[in-house]
């Protein structure tokens, strides 16, 4: 597996993004659990708040608690690029979550371009 350099990409318009990034996204704005899910590829994986979710039903189950935890808006703030599989998305949250606001990065690996394979969500 190839260790990707988080900090050493390059900086993106959001809008050019590949495809699934864009739907994915968008499925998470308008908490659409089956549109998000849509976005993985078989045995996908997902790291939040150091829990680690792989397979569609550990996804489906995160997401399902994750849309209905809190209350919040997200906006996209930032796009980078490591590689060609490898994109950072940051993501300012805010709502009623202890802190009020947060910028998380969403960082993507995909298989083909066309499929997320994992995940990593962190500040």
């Amino acid at each position: 597996m190839t260790t990707i350099d988080w900090n050493n990409t390059t900086p993106i318009d959001p809008a050019d993004l590949p495809a699934v990034i864009t739907r994915h996204i968008a499925a998470h704005h308008a908490h659409d659990i089956d549109a998000e899910m849509a976005c993985f590829g078989q045995g996908a994986t997902v790291t939040d708040d150091g829990q680690t979710y792989t397979g569609t039903a550990e996804i489906r189950a995160w997401l399902g608690r994750a849309t209905s935890e809190y209350s919040y808006t997200i906006e996209v703030a930032g796009a980078s690029r490591a590689d060609v599989l490898h994109y950072d998305v940051v993501q300012r949250l805010e709502g009623d979550f202890p802190g009020g606001t947060v910028d998380l990065h969403y960082r993507f690996t995909l298989a083909d371009g066309s499929t997320v394979v994992d995940l990593q969500i962190g500040v």
